[in-house]
C-alpha cells in the first residue's frame, strides 16, 4: 500500500523568499492603520445602529452582521500580522 506523505516528510515544502526589511515594516504599518481603522469604523456603525430605533429594520441587520465579523476579524487578526510583520516570520513556532 502506498505511503501517505505529510508537510514533515519533504523538506521546504513551503519555499521562503528573502524580503528586504523595510518591506515587513511597511507592511506592518498598513495592516495596523487598516486593523485600527476597521476596529474603530466598525465600532461605530455597531454603536449607531444600537443607539437610533430608525436604523433598526430587518434590511440592517446584515449589515449589522457584517461589522461585528470584520470587527472581530480586526481585533484578532491584524495584532498578529502587525507582530509578525516586526519580527519578520511566524512568531507562533513549528505547530502555530
Amino acid at each position: 500500500a502506498p505511503q501517505k506523505m505529510t508537510v514533515q516528510d519533504v523538506p521546504r515544502v513551503f519555499p521562503t523568499v528573502d524580503v528586504p526589511d523595510h518591506a515587513h515594516y511597511t507592511i506592518g504599518v498598513v495592516i495596523l492603520i487598516v486593523g485600527i481603522t476597521g476596529t474603530l469604523g466598525n465600532f461605530l456603525v455597531f454603536y449607531a445602529f444600537c443607539r437610533s430605533r430608525s436604523l433598526q429594520t430587518p434590511a440592517n441587520i446584515l449589515i449589522i452582521n457584517l461589522a461585528i465579523s470584520d470587527f472581530l476579524m480586526s481585533i484578532t487578526q491584524s495584532p498578529v500580522f502587525f507582530t509578525n510583520s516586526l519580527y519578520k516570520h511566524w512568531i507562533f513556532g513549528e505547530k502555530g
